[in-house]
């Protein structure tokens, strides 16, 4: 919603359709509702797996039909399945890198040039399991290489005017803690007793952040920086 203040319109992507389309319908009607004279769709889905080349060379296609150029790139696709190295298989391993750092590094190309047309921006939701051991070793690793090819890509292209920033969330209340909270309904005020603020990060905080970094004017300064999210 809040990238929408700042874009003509915004695809999602995912691949699961059915939660897609929910998703869209739901922000369609909720931006309809702020903005009375609105004449067209704001956000529009395209399905996909992130993990594919073959599907993410098509969901560029797609996305070019539907928009032209982009101007933002956000990668937020991410997931766990193993806490700890004893009960990370090879096959969990390739998984989770596939998707929290692979995924990127092939959409990235996929857009590369609509970005340098447009100077455009690029943020990719890390996590602070990159910057320390909290456990999920797979995941933490991954997400530590998303931090560093986000730089590289600062580095790089610079040149044309693009920006790359990651975004390093702690502990974030969305519906991946469902089966945590069902177990123990007492998790999150147990997390909250190791941050200073005592509060867990709300979606809307990362979307504040991506909001910011994705601005020309406010960020126009700041590539190849990553930014805790976080309460510690």
């Amino acid at each position: 919603m809040r990238l929408a203040e700042s874009h003509d319109h915004v695809v999602l992507v995912d691949i699961d359709e059915p939660k897609a389309n929910e998703v869209t319908a739901t922000l369609n009607k909720s931006m309809e509702t702020r903005e009375q004279n609105q004449e067209n769709e704001r956000f529009t889905y395209v399905v996909c797996d992130i993990t594919d080349p073959t599907q993410v060379a098509d969901l560029a296609r797609k996305v070019f039909i539907l928009d032209g150029d982009v101007l933002t790139l956000v990668n937020n696709a991410g997931a766990t399945y193993s806490p700890s190295l004893q009960r990370t298989t090879p096959e969990i391993w390739k998984r989770e890198t596939a998707l929290n750092v692979d995924a990127p590094f092939l959409i990235f190309p996929a857009f590369a040039d609509s970005l340098k047309r447009t100077s455009g921006s690029i943020v990719n939701i890390a996590s602070v399991n990159g910057l320390a051991v909290f456990g999920n070793p797979a995941y933490s690793a991954a997400k530590a290489g998303l931090i560093h090819f986000t730089r590289s890509i600062a580095v790089e292209y610079a040149k044309f005017g693009v920006r790359a920033n990651a975004i390093a969330p702690g502990t974030v209340r969305t519906n991946v803690w469902q089966d945590r909270v069902a177990a123990n309904p007492h998790v999150f005020e147990e997390v909250m007793q190791w941050y200073p603020l005592k509060r867990t990060v709300d979606p809307v905080d990362v979307a504040n952040a991506v909001s910011f970094l994705s601005n020309k004017e406010l960020a126009a300064a700041i590539t190849g920086s990553f930014s805790q999210c976080d309460d510690f």
